[in-house]
């Protein structure tokens, strides 16, 4: 069972928008590149498991992307699956290429040098152990470094070490499975106090300042995310590569992304009138706000409100 699944990360849905709306420098497009091929691994990942493991009978408990804090320590863990024997805490990669390894040093081919993921790995694993004691728990913990891209190649790699490589990944599943009975409630009580003390915000991320009057205005296509330059009836129109979408529904997405990158900002109908800048008509949108939107305060000073808000 899936717990607490894998959601896109708020600093790589901040970056997505950004890449949209202006020209990223080099370091936070690498930054960029790098978080979304890790997610895209991470998925991989996923696929993996839920095609190989008995998720439905409760035999497993599957927690994705837990931050936490451990002696003024942040450490994070990819995936963290609980069977009735261990814990197997999974770190994952989606490097691609040829690497080899030189005593506790991990190279490129090329000889640049890469951070070692195994010392990474064992910090986690360490911290993660200390963690679980501190609140009561004292369960086996298996760690392994799992790779997910078949075009990855590592060389000179000792035999011992806790790594599963891609065409590894599905017996080793298959191991599990095997192994497993079903769980008891100490291991939905470990799960649940995981989850009670994940931080949902890294104090880490690396992002660009942006301002609102400096990022492209337009509704971006549900597809491909080029800019919708097509306006017909009730439907936007992306000329690249076709695809149509109603126009309450594109505004209400184009707001969400909005409050995605000006959480603080309020939502007005001349904000948003110039965020989508595709619908001409002001009606338009005051009406797409009024039908799914509060109305706050009056006049100029009016804005609107998601009722999830109002309840907070």
């Amino acid at each position: 069972m899936i717990i607490k699944p894998r959601n896109v990360p708020l600093e790589l849905q901040i970056l997505r928008l950004l890449n949209n709306r202006m020209s990223l420098s080099a370091n936070s497009e690498s930054h960029y590149t790098n978080l979304e091929k890790g997610f895209i691994g991470e998925q991989k990942f996923d696929e993996r498991v839920a095609d190989r493991l008995d998720l439905l009978n409760g035999n497993f408990l599957i927690l994705n992307d837990l931050l936490f804090e451990f002696n003024n320590t942040l450490f994070q863990i990819d995936t963290i699956l609980l069977s009735s024997d261990s814990i197997y805490l999974f770190e994952i990669k989606n490097y691609e290429g040829d690497f080899y390894v030189e005593g506790d040093s991990w190279y490129k081919l090329s000889r640049t040098e890469i951070k070692n993921p195994l010392l990474q790995l064992k910090r986690s694993e360490s911290l993660f152990r200390r963690l679980l004691q501190d609140h009561g728990f004292n369960f086996s913990i298996e760690a392994y470094l799992i790779f997910v891209n078949h075009g990855f190649q590592l060389y000179q790699a000792p035999l011992n070490l806790p790594i599963i490589f891609p065409a590894q990944l599905n017996r080793f599943m298959n191991k599990i499975n095997k192994t497993s009975s079903t769980l008891n409630d100490l291991h939905q009580k470990a799960a649940k106090q995981l989850i009670s003390i994940h931080l949902n915000e890294s104090p880490y991320t690396r992002l660009p300042e942006y301002t609102f009057e400096q990022l492209e205005k337009g509704v971006t296509c549900l597809d491909c995310h080029s800019f919708i330059t097509e306006f017909k009836e009730k439907n936007l129109i992306c000329k690249k590569c076709g695809c149509r979408e109603n126009i309450t529904t594109a505004v209400l997405r184009s707001i969400e992304e909005f409050k995605t990158l000006f959480p603080n900002r309020k939502i007005t109908t001349n904000t948003v009138h110039e965020w989508c800048k595709i619908i001409k008509s002001t009606k338009t949108i005051r009406r797409i706000l009024s039908t799914n939107f509060k109305p706050m305060g009056h006049g100029k000073y009016s804005y609107y409100v998601s009722a999830q808000d109002t309840q907070d």
